[in-house]
């Protein structure tokens, strides 16, 4: 698929990523790691640093920041599925560099020279200079050996990957048909033979419903549950309790005017005429003809942009929404494509636009002028944030406090709400697995509540970190074992679940029925009414269910239609299909065909590269702390 960004080679990538320093608070067990908190996990014997981890989340952090701009908002990194993420990367990094030094892999004093050589930022007039290097790592808080034993590490992790990266193959004939079958259509109605019309027609014997019970009893049995109370103690929740002047406010709006608002983004369309880095002089020519002839059927039809752009277009992506982009903001595209959309009025179709990618129509379809916020829009945001950076440089100490008050009056939570002005909250009756409230949705913090010291005692559990900056302390009220519910109190529902299930038989197997009927040349089958005709492929399924669309495909279609096939459906009943027409596909131009090759590489290399990974993970012993 066309991407605009502009894309750098991995190490590029990681090198402009190690300008993070900011600080950041990601929970209080940072403020208090001792020498068995010192790591996260452990990869074949080695550790994962608790320090790497984190500055692993703070240079995700900045990177995030970044590409965001005005809509960031750290709160959206702030949960188990970012961490987690953050962790799995750098536990495949050093998977992959195990796996490269067991095999050989190494990396000469000479390339690595060349690379950093290389590297733009490093350059004065385009040559490499020493002393604009090394005031550059000075001011990120590295030194030469630091930096070049990252960037030598991603230099052997490259040449292992660059295996897969670079030589993937996927023969012709499999292309030719993979871009048929994603590409072909068939215009299909359906007819659905619904469970409901026989549920009427069936009963249950009372010896079904005794067999049904006695061997799913466990399934309705009641589960364990109980009824607590919990204190919430949070960064947010300590912060709301500090004041900060009018002056404070005002000065940080001041000077950080980029943090607020909305730059200005523009929508956009184009058609590319896509040219290879390694084309000829003939095949530019041959390629600006072709562009320059788009270009002036979309200037006598500029209201046809988007029909043109699907027909003639070589982007995949974006073709099939007529060459839309959607609005995007500077920073975001190709340099010399941005300058001249944002240099455009709105409805303008531009001359050729020249990109790596090829060449370029582009028409401005929409504009979002920049919003400027006054100070009264955003106050109550600077407040919040002025507060949480005056209570994080200490709020490792009042979790610390809390934890100790939880533990030591542990009959009661009376004593911590009072010292920390926290509301004492109840639940209703919740299970092991209950996901409401969410803030007790934490799998340690129910097993602690569920265990037997906290069942048999009542005592407060401990404080648990259920997400960065927030803990919980829980005390159980009241408690109910899991019970088993009799027969009578269960039985509507085995009753409707037979039922169910007798109806699905009937309604497949008068679909199927019906479906050998129509095969065999009944066209007018009684009781069957075909829905609209609508057309579908493996790209636009049309609601239609993956079984479905196989069997669709699946059927051998000859001159004779229409055809049938069905399936079962999936919310019960059964599917008959009627497929009246085959649409195939139009020849494509040989750049469509060579665009649709490097897109199935690129998966193919994607699926080998998760598949690598998966194996390496199996080798190798990873152990976790699930604590963290």
């Amino acid at each position: 698929m066309f991407d605009f960004v502009n894309r750098k080679k991995r190490v590029v990538q990681v090198i402009m990523g190690l300008a993070v320093l900011p600080f950041l608070f990601w929970g209080v067990e940072s403020y208090r790691s001792d020498g068995r908190d010192g790591y996260v996990a452990i990869v074949d014997g080695e550790e994962i640093p608790r320090r790497e981890y984190e500055q692993a989340l703070r240079d995700h952090h900045e990177r995030m920041r970044s590409t965001l701009g005005a809509n960031f908002d750290s709160a959206m990194l702030d949960s188990f599925e970012v961490r987690n993420s953050v962790l799995e990367r750098l536990i495949q990094q050093k998977l992959l560099h195990r796996e490269a030094t067991n095999n050989g892999f190494v990396v000469l004093d000479s390339q690595l020279v060349k690379t950093i050589r290389d590297i733009p930022a490093f350059q004065k007039e385009n040559k490499f200079s020493k002393r604009q290097y090394e005031d550059l790592l000075r001011n990120q808080g590295l030194t030469p050996t630091i930096f070049e034993s990252r960037v030598r590490q991603e230099l052997l992790l490259q040449q292992l990957l660059d295996g897969y990266s670079e030589h993937g193959f996927v023969p012709k004939i499999v292309v030719d048909k993979v871009r048929y079958l994603s590409e072909v259509q068939r215009e299909i109605s359906q007819s659905k033979i619904s469970l409901e019309k026989f549920l009427s027609q069936v009963i249950p014997e009372e010896s079904e419903i005794s067999a049904y019970y006695d061997k799913y009893k466990a399934d309705f049995n009641l589960p364990e549950r109980a009824r607590i109370e919990y204190l919430v103690l949070s960064l947010d929740a300590v912060a709301k309790n500090e004041t900060v002047s009018d002056e404070a406010v005002s000065k940080y709006f001041e000077e950080h005017q980029d943090e607020f608002g909305q730059p200005e983004e523009r929508k956009a369309s184009h058609i590319l005429v896509s040219v290879p880095t390694d084309a000829l002089e003939d095949e530019k020519q041959v390629a600006r003809n072709k562009a320059e002839e788009i270009l002036e059927q979309v200037k006598q039809n500029p209201e046809q942009f988007a029909e043109i752009a699907k027909e003639r277009s070589d982007d995949p992506g974006s073709a099939t929404r007529g060459g839309d982009l959607g609005f995007f903001a500077r920073g975001v595209m190709v340099k010399s494509f941005e300058d001249k959309i944002f240099s455009m009025q709105l409805d303008e179709i531009s001359d050729i636009v020249e990109t790596d990618f090829g060449l370029h129509v582009i028409k401005l379809t929409g504009i979002k002028e920049e919003k400027r916020p006054d100070l009264g829009d955003v106050r109550e945001q600077i407040e919040r944030k002025l507060k949480i950076e005056m209570v994080g440089s200490i709020f490792g100490e009042i979790a610390e406090d809390f934890s100790n008050i939880v533990y030591e009056q542990g009959d009661n939570l009376q004593a911590a709400a009072e010292k920390f002005e926290l509301a004492i909250q109840q639940t209703d009756w919740i299970a092991r697995n209950s996901t409401e409230p969410a803030i007790l949705a934490n799998e340690k913090l129910l097993s602690v509540i569920f265990s037997n010291d906290s069942i048999s005692n009542q005592r407060n559990t401990e404080a648990i970190e259920v997400k960065p900056n927030t803990f919980v302390s829980a005390r159980i009220l009241e408690h109910k074992p899991a019970t088993a519910q009799s027969l009578l109190v269960v039985r509507d529902q085995i009753v409707d679940k037979l039922k169910k299930q007798m109806a699905e038989v009937m309604a497949v197997k008068e679909g199927q029925l019906t479906l050998a009927r129509l095969q065999a040349g009944e066209e007018d089958v009684v009781g069957v009414t075909w829905s609209d005709t609508k057309l579908v492929s493996y790209m636009q399924s049309q609601g239609l269910d993956h079984e479905a669309l196989r069997a669709i495909f699946r059927v051998e279609v000859t001159n004779k239609l229409p055809a049938y096939t069905g399936t079962v459906n999936p919310e019960g009943g059964f599917n008959l299909i009627r497929i009246s027409k085959v649409i195939e596909p139009a020849v494509a131009e040989e750049t469509k065909v060579n665009n649709f090759s490097k897109q199935l590489q690129q998966m193919i290399t994607q699926e080998e590269m998760s598949s690598y990974l998966t194996a390496l993970r199996q080798q190798y012993d990873v152990k976790i702390k699930q604590e963290n």
